[in-house]
C-alpha cells in the first residue's frame, strides 16, 4: 500500500512531513507519527511558509488523545540540521515547491484535503470540525500503514 524503500540501519527512520504553512496537515501527521510510531519513526514537520498552528487542528487532535498544542509552525530551515530518510509532502503546493534535500533523502507525495479550505463554507462550527476530523482520521490511517 504505502511502502518506500529506505535504507535499513536498524535505527529509527527520520521523517519530515511537509506542507504549505505547517499549520494543520503536517502538524497532524507529526503528532500521529509521534503518538503511533515512536518506536520506528522520528517525526518532524515544517512548511514552505509559516501560518501559525491551527487551533481547530489542535482541538480535533486532542479529541483523539494526541496533544499537539506545544507544536509551532516552522520552516525547514528552522529544524536542526540533519539528513532526513524520508520527506512526505502532504499537500500539492508543498509537493510542487518542495525544497531540495541533499543526500539519500527520499521525497514522496501523499496529499490530503485542506481542512481550513473545506471548513470555509461550513454553516456551523460542528460542520467545520467534521472536515478536520475526517482529514485527521485519514492521516492517522496513513501513518499506521507506512512501511519502510
Amino acid at each position: 500500500m504505502f511502502k518506500w524503500c529506505v535504507m535499513s540501519r536498524n535505527k529509527k527512520i527520520k521523517v519530515l512531513f511537509l506542507c504549505t504553512g505547517n499549520s494543520c496537515r503536517s502538524q497532524m501527521a507529526e503528532g500521529w507519527a509521534r503518538h503511533l510510531r515512536a518506536g520506528d519513526i522520528i517525526a518532524y514537520s515544517a512548511g514552505i511558509e509559516t501560518h501559525g498552528l491551527n487551533p481547530l487542528a489542535v482541538r480535533v487532535m486532542a479529541e483523539a488523545g494526541v496533544n499537539i498544542s506545544n507544536h509551532r509552525s516552522k520552516l525547514v530551515k528552522d529544524l536542526p540540521e540533519q539528513e532526513f530518510d524520508l520527506v512526505i509532502t502532504v499537500c500539492g503546493h508543498a509537493d510542487e515547491n518542495c525544497p531540495f534535500f541533499p543526500g539519500p533523502t527520499r521525497v514522496v507525495h501523499h496529499g490530503f484535503d485542506d481542512p481550513p479550505k473545506l471548513a470555509a463554507g461550513a454553516n456551523t462550527e460542528e460542520e467545520a470540525l467534521s472536515h478536520y476530523r475526517r482529514v485527521r482520521d485519514e492521516i492517522r490511517d496513513f501513518i499506521k500503514m507506512l512501511k519502510f
